[in-house]
């Protein structure tokens, strides 16, 4: 016997009764989530809507002038007014303060200590009386600076002045003046600092050992 009135239809099948089931089914669970789910599920609580207390705000006077930069004027407090302060009316002469009447008086004088003048010179010509000079035996090698020693450099040899260091010397004897380089190391003469090139003690006329005042520069 048939368990449904569509199985006595001649064409039923199986699968008819399959199908219908299945939409049976998703029938039934469509309508326990309309129930059991009445609204979309979300993070955020239901807000609650409360009446604003008016009191709790300030009136704001807009300017029309300064619409653009500002969108409100805020009243000064009165507690940091003072008598000196400008309005917009107002002239800076007339908010100044009262100044005294009556010049006052000259300051006493006081005691000031005399001033002795000094000359003070900042690089002097000192005197050394054993200036000598080198030369044979060491053209054609190279100095403690680097350079080729040659019979037309012109420098000074001295023990620890940096390379490059700019002496003049003066001749006392005829006042001949030369301006030259510190080129190399030496001398090694004890009670000796410095030691002229050839080139450069031919230009002094002081080939030889004796006095000559220097200086820096």
């Amino acid at each position: 016997m048939p368990d449904s009135p569509l199985q006595a239809d001649p064409g039923y099948s199986d699968t008819d009764v399959r199908s219908f089931r299945v939409i049976v089914r998703a029938a039934l669970i469509a309508a326990l989530t309309a129930v059991a789910v009445p609204a979309l599920a979300t993070s955020r609580p239901p807000a609650n809507e409360t009446a604003l207390d008016r009191s709790a705000f300030t009136a704001v006077r807009f300017d029309a002038v300064s619409v653009g930069r500002s969108t409100m004027t805020i009243t000064p407090d009165p507690a940091f007014s003072s008598d000196g302060s400008l309005g917009a009316t107002d002239v800076l002469g007339d908010a100044m303060p009262a100044g005294p009447t009556a010049v006052p008086e000259g300051r006493p004088a006081a005691n000031q200590p005399a001033a002795n003048p000094i000359v003070v010179v900042l690089n002097p010509w000192r005197y050394d009386g054993n200036v000598s000079f080198y030369g044979p035996g060491f053209y054609g090698k190279r100095t403690a600076c680097g350079l080729a020693y040659t019979t037309s450099i012109m420098g000074v040899a001295h023990r620890s002045l940096p390379c490059g260091t700019l002496v003049t010397f003066r001749n006392p004897s005829n006042g001949r003046t030369i301006t030259v380089p510190v080129i190399d190391r030496g001398p090694y003469v004890t009670g000796r600092q410095w030691d002229l090139s050839g080139a450069a003690c031919t230009a002094l006329a002081h080939c030889y050992t004796g006095g000559l005042y220097w200086k820096y520069g």
